[in-house]
């Protein structure tokens, strides 16, 4: 009887074990349907809001980039670590080239490149933002209105990629892409320009709201380092 109990036993403990794995399989079986409805009933407004959303409501952000320029004779790629804070504040501290900096303190930004002997100071309203995520990533934007023939489709690997072209750019901006995760966090633009010129940005590493102290967008020049008027670098 002993002995009967204890097949018994071992017979019921490899029953639960299938009894489990068919309630996970039926579980997962039973989600694939609704990822696949979700992305279906996605649509590019929505994620333009959840875009929107996400990014308005932030008042810092850190993120790494790896940015490339390609066109007019360059082919570049940079990358570093993104700083940003309202209003209008930007940090962009580069480790490829190490020792390049941009700065933005609200008012003016700053350019330097190492081993120059002078750094660029520009007006903030000469800058070309088309070349910063800084307006979706840290603004008061709404996607929907700015981008025209604002288009989605969505990528294998669970992300979406938005495009339409900005408003009052056309001569200038073919097509401006946008791929974010389904919680609206971009994971890269792309800026396709109607002379051939492509910009991209691949963002990494998120951290909202980082501490982003003012002094931080304070520009300071290297030893022998001159400022001088200047205009945006590309």
């Amino acid at each position: 009887m002993h002995q009967t109990a204890r097949k018994e036993g071992c017979r019921q403990r490899v029953l639960n074990r299938w009894r489990l794995l068919l309630v996970a399989a039926c579980v997962a079986c039973a989600g694939l349907p609704a990822r696949a409805q979700a992305a279906e009933s996605m649509t590019a407004r929505e994620l333009a809001g959840r875009i929107d959303r996400h990014y308005n409501a932030l008042h810092s952000l850190s993120v790494h980039f790896v940015q490339r320029y390609a066109g007019m004779g360059m082919d570049r790629k940079e990358s570093g670590v993104l700083l940003l804070k309202k209003p209008g504040r930007m940090r962009w501290t580069y480790t490829d080239p190490d020792g390049k900096l941009f700065v933005m303190d609200g008012h003016n930004a700053y350019f330097y490149s190492p081993g120059e002997t002078e750094a660029q100071e520009v007006d903030e309203k000469k800058l070309d933002d088309l070349r910063s995520p800084l307006r979706f990533l840290l603004g008061h934007t709404e996607l929907e209105k700015e981008l025209q023939g604002l288009r989605m489709v969505a990528d294998e690997n669970g992300v979406y990629t938005l495009t339409g072209v900005p408003k009052g750019l056309e001569q200038r901006v073919s097509a401006l892409k946008i791929t974010a995760a389904p919680d609206g966090t971009i994971r890269s633009m792309e800026i396709d320009e109607t002379d051939g010129v492509t910009n991209s940005f691949d963002l990494s590493g998120e951290l909202a709201n980082a501490p982003a102290p003012n002094s931080a967008f304070v520009f300071t020049p290297p030893p022998g380092v001159h400022v001088v008027t200047g205009e945006p670098p590309v």
